[in-house]
């Protein structure tokens, strides 16, 4: 088996801020997750994956998250869209199938140009290239027929790309051109995608959000499966002060600030749980 393996798990502009304050926290406490192996993100993840793996500094993205952006707008997924979520599980019992059906559904739905959005993303990625020195893999779901994706450096998806694309929740923003084909969130398939991370001896999993539900693949049957073949898994999640931190609205920047520092002051009370395993 190979070496180190960090998931990085959707959860909206919150998730990302979460994930931001507990990597800068165990880096403090001599934890440093900097050094995987592999990096898997998906949707908020992959933000915080790309950035991490590309060497962006950990207390630089953490004091990001603190500043936040004054002009960034709030999203919210809206009833109507969760009620099709709900239609598209009881109508096939296919996940593939599924996907595909809410695939309809994001490219119909009125959001901002992709254009847009995709600047968006390269102002908060703040790096264009994959990086050269670890393995990273970025999740994103074809709209049209259901597929998921992986991509890497040699995909030849540029990385701004591939992070819209796995941060394009249906619904809410636009799908995502790439190749030729659209793209949505990697969430749609796995909140985590926690299984890309087979194969490698030590996994930790950094989960914003805990959701399986239907045809949502969750962390916790990946998780199983990883154990199954020999690895030694750890999932941190938000405790009980991070999620009235990040409040009911993960897409809201206004609580990007407490999420963070919410996310570096659990990591002391993990970091005697993830240093075992990592190190």
């Amino acid at each position: 088996m190979a070496g180190r393996a960090l998931v990085c798990g959707g959860g909206g502009v919150t998730g990302v801020a979460w994930m931001a304050g507990i990597l800068s926290g165990l880096r403090e406490a001599g934890v440093d997750l900097t050094r995987a192996d592999l990096v898997v993100g998906t949707s908020a993840g992959s933000v915080v994956g790309a950035r991490l793996a590309c060497g962006v500094d950990l207390d630089s993205s953490y004091q990001d998250e603190l500043r936040g952006t004054a002009s960034e707008s709030t999203a919210r997924l809206g009833y109507g869209a969760l009620l099709r979520h709900a239609l598209a599980m009881v109508r096939t019992r296919d996940p593939r199938r599924y996907r595909a059906i809410i695939g309809r559904m994001a490219r119909s739905a009125s959001t901002m140009p992709e254009a847009e959005r995709r600047a968006v993303i390269a102002a908060r990625l703040g790096v264009s290239e994959w990086p050269a020195g670890r393995r990273l893999l970025v999740t994103a779901v074809d709209t049209d027929s259901g597929d998921v994706a992986a991509w890497d450096r040699d995909s030849g998806v540029p990385l701004i790309d591939a992070v819209a694309a796995s941060c394009a929740v249906p619904g809410v923003w636009p799908p995502v051109t790439v190749q030729g084909r659209r793209w949505m969130d990697g969430g749609v398939r796995s909140m985590t995608n926690a299984d890309l991370a087979g194969g490698h001896k030590r996994v930790v999993v950094l989960a914003p959000l805990l959701l399986a539900a239907g045809h949502v693949t969750g962390v916790g049957a990946q998780v199983r499966q990883l154990r199954r073949d020999g690895a030694q898994v750890l999932v941190v999640s938000p405790d009980r002060a991070a999620r009235q931190a990040i409040g009911r609205n993960v897409l809201d920047p206004a609580r990007r600030g407490p999420a963070a520092r919410a996310g570096r002051l659990q990591a002391v009370t993990v970091a005697d749980l993830v240093r075992p395993l990592w190190t």
